[in-house]
């Protein structure tokens, strides 16, 4: 094994190595939201909307079924699950696909109308969550059509865009960590397009430098 793959595989490892410790840390801020109660963090800023039963609804079934796609979106992008462990790789998928398409995507779309931050954080996050489900809708597309390499690219364009849970928080910290002189209004709009605008670029460099062809290859 060449210097360059060994690079490779230890990068891959410290990629998945974040991903399980942020899916950890999404697990630990979603157990207070348990108590159903209206006063608990990010709630606190929801006090004039909480009554609305469709926001509330939704805000629920976001905070608990969003990390089933977290989880099960990592399983799409391993090139061992793909060509020798399919059936775990199909199971994973559908589960990454129902969760999106039917329970998280449409409660993140209700949410986005509510967000805080004014017209311009929500007409972000409403685009964030428009362009979620038709990402997933159309991995799911080609994937019926087994255009397999067409199938990978959407989904990593959805996952990206699925990261944005953890990209928000991440800018989030860093802007408070190094005390942007911003007032929060502002730099709640700069994190609302920031979390989703890099990912989807990323995703977009990956894909077209190849990728999602290299997860088929062989050796």
């Amino acid at each position: 094994m060449g210097i360059m793959q060994i690079i490779s595989r230890l990068f891959k490892l410290f990629i998945l190595a974040c991903l399980l410790y942020s899916s950890w840390l999404m697990l630990n801020l979603s157990l207070p939201y348990l108590q159903m109660k209206p006063n608990i963090d990010f709630l606190k800023t929801k006090e004039l909307i909480y009554h609305i039963r469709h926001w509330r609804y939704s805000f629920y079934i976001h905070v608990f079924t969003g990390l089933f796609a977290l989880v099960a979106g990592m399983f799409q992008f391993n090139s061992y699950l793909i060509r020798n462990q399919k059936l775990v790789h199909r199971i994973t998928g559908y589960i990454y696909l129902l969760d999106v398409l039917f329970i998280t995507g449409p409660s993140a779309l209700v949410m986005a109308f509510y967000a805080n931050g004014g017209i311009p954080a929500r007409t972000s996050f409403v685009i964030l969550a428009t362009l979620w489900l038709f990402t997933t809708a159309m991995a799911w597309r080609q994937a019926l059509k087994k255009k397999f390499i067409a199938h990978g690219s959407w989904m990593l364009r959805s996952y990206a865009l699925t990261l944005s849970a953890i990209t928000l928080r991440t800018y989030a910290f860093l802007f408070g960590h190094f005390h942007i002189q911003m007032r929060p209004v502002h730099v709640y709009i700069t994190i609302a397009w920031l979390s989703w605008i890099p990912n989807l670029v990323v995703a977009e460099i990956m894909i077209r430098k190849g990728f999602i062809r290299s997860l088929f290859k062989t050796g």
